[in-house]
């Protein structure tokens, strides 16, 4: 999934240049690497008392913003992205949502977009690891975009040790440095934590939920 980052101008025209292509095949294709997306929202239905605000970081072709949608069926819930192919995929999903109960923005997540008003459940799924080096921003966002006894959730790419493996994500520009889980317990209470291996040990992606305190 697409989003915003803090690296400049040229980076991020990079970004929304490859999801410009890739949004036409990115539901055909990301189901083979894209692990536990519906996995996080069904644990979250199990785990959450129902949120009224949901944000979505990087929603992409939104995909999460319709399961979403029939896990908390009350919610009011915002998808953001930078790439507006993504986002025009997404309008075409969210179309059949009730009236009202959703909003899509375009825009980086580099501050706040709650605007007094905090969500009661942030999720970033497979995007926070193409934040490079925005993701400190975002997560920086997201606190504060988070009403305390709010829940952070993500889903992502952890690592892997193959670096050739590793520098074919690069560039396709995902980072897999095992650099987002540790900060995610720093910052949220966990109460969902997971590990899993994709392809044998190819890679590692995790599943993090965790409460602001």
């Amino acid at each position: 999934m697409s989003g915003g980052t803090e690296n400049g101008d040229g980076c991020r025209s990079s970004i929304e240049s490859y999801y410009r292509l890739h949004a036409w095949i990115y539901d055909a294709t990301r189901w083979s690497f894209l692990f536990n997306r519906a996995g996080l929202v069904r644990l979250l239905g199990q785990s959450v008392a129902a949120p009224a605000r949901i944000l979505e970081v990087g929603c992409g072709t939104g995909k999460n913003l319709v399961l979403l949608n029939r896990r908390f069926p009350t919610a009011h819930i915002t998808g953001l992205d930078l790439s507006e192919a993504m986002l025009e995929k997404a309008r075409r999903k969210t179309l059949s949502l009730t009236a009202g109960s959703s909003a899509l923005v375009r825009s980086c997540y580099d501050a706040p977009v709650s605007e007094g008003a905090p969500f009661d459940l942030v999720l970033f799924s497979y995007a926070l690891s193409m934040f490079n080096p925005g993701w400190k921003a975002a997560l920086a966002a997201a606190f504060q975009d988070l009403r305390a006894g709010g829940v952070m959730a993500v889903v992502d790419f952890h690592d892997t040790a193959f670096p050739l493996f590793r520098r074919w994500m690069g560039v396709n520009h995902v980072r897999m440095d095992a650099h987002l889980l540790g900060r995610l317990e720093e910052m949220y209470e966990p109460c969902i934590r997971r590990i899993h291996r994709a392809y044998g040990g190819l890679w590692r992606y995790f599943m993090f939920a965790g409460t602001k305190g």
